[in-house]
């Protein structure tokens, strides 16, 4: 069976690296599966750049000045919201002609608009759409925060200004008339995203499939690294530490109030930090030791330095960092909220806190303190940890899970 992934990208991104690792893992499992991506960043030969530099540069900024000239010129917002208006028409690709199955990932920023999809429908091949963050189920946000306006008519959006409502109820209707006149089959990375889906006006009753990114287990050591054994190491990364969905401010008022109130256990413990900060200031308020690592390459030598893998994502389709943490060994504690409560099972490989509370995160970090291997507390080992992704998210498990898909899409093949 020849299989077709898009992405905007094949390394730039959690979709990115989640796309390729799924081609990687189909051409395992026998299929002649190819990515097509916008921007190839990698030397594969089974990875395919679309079309010519300057036609995609040109879709690009031309669906970027139509988002900012209707979002009231405000740059701060600009690549959290899409409108899909442009994009390249790729129907007549040899790569989509010989597909027998086309999977989407992301696609958005100037790559497919939703006119671009619907010429993709008219070929009559089987779509799969594997689904990253919301923008499938919102106007135009890739992540709804707290606003509920997706669940009925998307307006008025916080996002973009009183002044330009009509940008995504628009862009809503759009979707809406894509997803009627084509039979795309959607997929969501982990079970908070299809329960966003089901809540929202435009896919409340469409099915959706849910299966996980793939890890690749095998390419993460779990033994723990000589160093630091004098201190509870807890590591905590992301692409912006500081960006607010990501939840630092919860882990200021989460060590603060360990300080308070278990000083001995803010002596005990050493928190890494990795990533993009824009606000150095807020490093000198974390009231326990801690190292700023900034850009790591290799995330694998980080996490076998510590013993916690900390998320206080507020919102996350499914979370690598958790996953490659306990992939590495480290005992995971997370918010409870987004695909992170997908990968763990709470009190048996790790903690899910009941909220952001710092009181209740502290506790969290109190019973991970407790159960780390090297701690003579109640163990839970570094290698269960591991077998633990490697069961459930091996990239060969989640390949059959997509072949089983497939074969129910394509049953003659």
């Amino acid at each position: 069976m020849n299989v077709l992934l898009i992405n905007h990208s094949d390394l730039l991104g959690g979709a990115s690296i989640a796309s390729l690792r799924l081609t990687e893992a189909l051409r395992r499992q026998g299929f002649d599966a190819h990515l097509l991506v916008g921007n190839k960043r990698s030397e594969h030969n089974f990875v395919h750049q679309l079309g010519q530099p300057l036609r995609r540069r040109a879709a690009f900024l031309a669906e970027r000045a139509k988002v900012i000239l209707q979002n009231g010129l405000n740059r701060a917002t600009l690549f959290k919201i899409d409108a899909a208006t442009n994009g390249i028409n790729i129907a007549s690709h040899p790569l989509v002609r010989q597909a027998d199955i086309i999977v989407l990932n992301w696609v958005n920023q100037g790559m497919l608009s939703l006119k671009s999809i619907r010429q993709l429908a008219e070929s009559g091949k089987p779509i799969v759409w594997t689904m990253h963050d919301m923008w499938n189920c919102t106007g135009i946000c890739h992540y709804a925060h707290e606003c509920t306006a997706y669940r009925g008519a998307c307006a008025p959006c916080p996002i973009i200004g009183r002044d330009y409502t009509h940008l995504a109820p628009r862009t809503q209707r759009r979707k809406a008339s894509l997803y009627q006149a084509a039979p795309i089959t959607f997929v969501a990375v982990s079970q908070w995203l299809r329960e966003c889906c089901n809540s929202s006006s435009l896919m409340r009753n469409i099915p959706v499939e849910v299966i996980s990114n793939p890890c690749p287990s095998d390419n993460f050591e779990y033994t723990r690294l000589p160093g630091d054994r004098d201190h509870i190491v807890m590591v905590m990364g992301a692409a912006r530490l500081d960006d607010p969905v990501k939840g630092f401010d919860i882990l200021l008022e989460t060590m603060t109030h360990i300080r308070h109130n278990h000083p001995q256990l803010a002596d005990r413990l050493h928190l890494l930090l990795y990533g993009d900060i824009r606000d150095r200031g807020l490093l000198d308020r974390i009231d326990v030791g801690h190292t700023y690592l900034g850009y790591i390459d290799n995330i694998n030598e980080v996490f076998r330095k510590a013993d916690i893998v900390l998320s206080m994502a507020r919102y996350e389709s499914f979370g690598y960092t958790i996953a490659e943490g306990m992939a590495s060994g480290c005992l995971p504690v997370v918010a409870g909220r987004g695909g992170q409560v997908d990968i763990v099972d709470h009190l048996a490989n790790g903690y899910i806190c009941a909220s952001t509370a710092p009181a209740d995160v502290a506790q969290a970090i109190i019973w991970a303190a407790d159960h780390i291997e090297n701690n003579g507390g109640h163990p839970i080992t570094r290698a269960e940890l591991h077998r633990h992704i490697a069961e459930r998210f091996h990239p060969d498990v989640i390949a059959g899970q997509y072949a089983g898909l497939f074969s129910r899409l394509l049953p003659s093949r």
